[in-house]
């Protein structure tokens, strides 16, 4: 059995904490692929202290990404909770949406995979269930039609916030509208069918890593 890890000093519990809320700024604004000297800069320290503190970007991404992964989670566990099956998914893709719309690590990392024992990785797991979970309750009450999936709904939500991101200064809601009336072409009542089959869950990724590239 190895030896219980060492609590940090407080100088390096400082520079870790630091670390940690530089990288939350500079992930949201500018996503994942952001230097990692800007992280260093914004925290105060060197990139030799960001290294030491944290040896690879996924370390970071991890420590700095999980809240912002748990507040998606949580909002899918209440969104099973509402009287309402439609409203429920409703409101946890309009959370979904908004957390896209003001935190550009987030969009990343729902499209990019951490290593399979980190806790954002494990928490994206829990989210996607409880994701099928809330399409399946919509469904089973004929709110969403049935020929949707989990792959069709993430790229059109992607897409109506997305498709906004050159007027965020100007009207940073704007995306609610578009989501709006996506939310409204997901409705079980009077749907006609859709041509050919949803894209795979890779192909989705590929999509939307494709556009933050193109950025």
């Amino acid at each position: 059995m190895s030896a219980p890890s060492r609590p940090l000093r407080r100088d390096a519990q400082r520079n870790r904490e630091a670390l940690v809320a530089a990288a939350k700024g500079v992930f949201a604004a500018r996503g994942l692929d952001a230097p990692l000297e800007d992280v260093a800069r914004a925290a105060g320290v060197s990139i030799g202290t960001l290294y030491n503190r944290f040896p690879t970007r996924a370390e970071l991404v991890d420590a700095a990404l999980i809240d912002t992964v748990e507040a998606s989670v949580a909002s899918a566990a209440q969104a099973l909770t509402a009287p309402d099956p439609w409203q429920g998914l409703v409101d946890h893709l309009t959370a979904i949406g908004g957390l896209q719309a003001r935190h550009r690590g987030f969009t990343d990392i729902c499209v990019r995979t951490l290593p399979p024992d980190s806790a954002t990785e494990q928490a994206k797991r829990r989210g996607h269930e409880l994701f099928v979970a809330l399409l399946d309750r919509a469904r089973a009450v004929g709110a969403l039609r049935p020929d949707v999936d989990t792959s069709d709904i993430g790229l059109l939500v992607w897409a109506a916030v997305r498709a906004t991101d050159g007027l965020r200064e100007v009207a940073p809601d704007a995306w609610r509208r578009h989501l709006a009336i996506v939310l409204d072409g997901l409705r079980g009542t009077a749907a006609h069918p859709l041509p050919g089959a949803p894209l795979s869950p890779e192909a989705v990724r590929d999509a939307m890593a494709f556009g933050q590239r193109e950025s």
